[in-house]
């Protein structure tokens, strides 16, 4: 655990410093927030308003199990291709981040804009195991749920390298997570494990926002309305701003991940660094 946190520090700082060269990454995850809340909201509202959407098995059901399915493929496919787009975008500015060249926004949107179709096969692929996996935890006892989680753990692991592919290598859907699984194994061996905890370090960020929460909670039992609603707004401000950052600190990462394995060295991280990112079970 504390080679872990100590590797996951490192990496976060390496990565700090790549974003510090290019600040306005920081704003593809505003836009893609921007763009999920609209997605929400056009899958909420309809909802909401004609209140006749239920899970299949829920008392006074009024929807048929294929419409509710179809309606969560949609909405996660449409929820996917929005986070993919703009992690794509974030990669592409990466790139020439680490390769030391100067990065516009436009250049990120432009780049992920010529792969919108290799983005939309791999929201599509990432629906369809999205839809199963819940499928099977709906259907499941308490075993088969932690069965699934397992199985989308492993997904996550094996499909790390595939925006970057996507992006650098403009290769199809199911060619990039074949290539992703490969890389990984020739880098790292067959079995492998996270050697970052990218959980914890975020965790720890996010607390002085939950020290808001708590003194905005103190000032409304206190009946101090203006000190709460300030704590409560900071507090959602400070939460956004770790988010955003984190964000963008992971898809440097993972780019970087990805040329080295591909290539056995980046510009900006050291191969000791990187080469303990990923780590054999024992």
């Amino acid at each position: 655990m504390f080679n872990k946190i100590s590797n996951t520090w490192r990496v976060m700082c390496a990565s700090w410093s790549i974003l510090q060269k290019n600040k306005r990454l920081l704003l593809f995850p505003l836009l893609s927030g921007i763009c999920w809340l609209m997605v929400v909201a056009s899958f909420a509202i309809p909802i909401f308003v004609t209140k006749r959407f239920y899970a299949p098995g829920q008392p006074a059901n009024h929807t048929q199990p294929g419409l509710y399915y179809g309606v969560v493929f949609l909405f996660y496919l449409c929820n996917y291709f929005v986070i993919i787009f703009f992690n794509a975008a974030t990669t592409a500015c990466a790139v020439h981040s680490l390769q030391g060249k100067e990065t516009r926004l436009a250049d990120g949107l432009r780049e992920a804009g010529n792969c919108w179709h290799l983005i939309l096969g791999w929201a599509l692929v990432s629906a369809t195991v999205g839809l199963l996996l819940k499928i099977i935890a709906e259907r499941s006892e308490k075993i088969g749920q932690i069965v699934v989680g397992l199985l989308g753990l492993a997904w996550s692991v094996v499909t790390y390298l595939v925006v970057p592919i996507l992006v650098i290598e403009r290769k199809g859907p199911i060619t990039a997570l074949k290539d992703s699984t490969r890389l990984l194994k020739k880098t790292w061996g067959e079995q492998v494990v996270g050697g970052l905890s990218f959980g914890l370090l975020n965790l720890l960020f996010i607390l002085p926002g939950l020290l808001l929460v708590g003194f905005g909670i103190v000032a409304a039992v206190l009946s101090h309305a203006v000190v709460c609603a300030s704590c409560i707004v900071l507090a959602v401000v400070w939460f956004l701003l770790v988010g955003m950052v984190a964000s963008v600190l992971q898809n440097i990462f993972r780019t970087a991940l990805y040329l080295y394995a591909r290539d056995g060295q980046v510009a900006g991280f050291s191969n000791e660094l990187l080469a303990g990112a990923i780590q054999l079970k024992s």
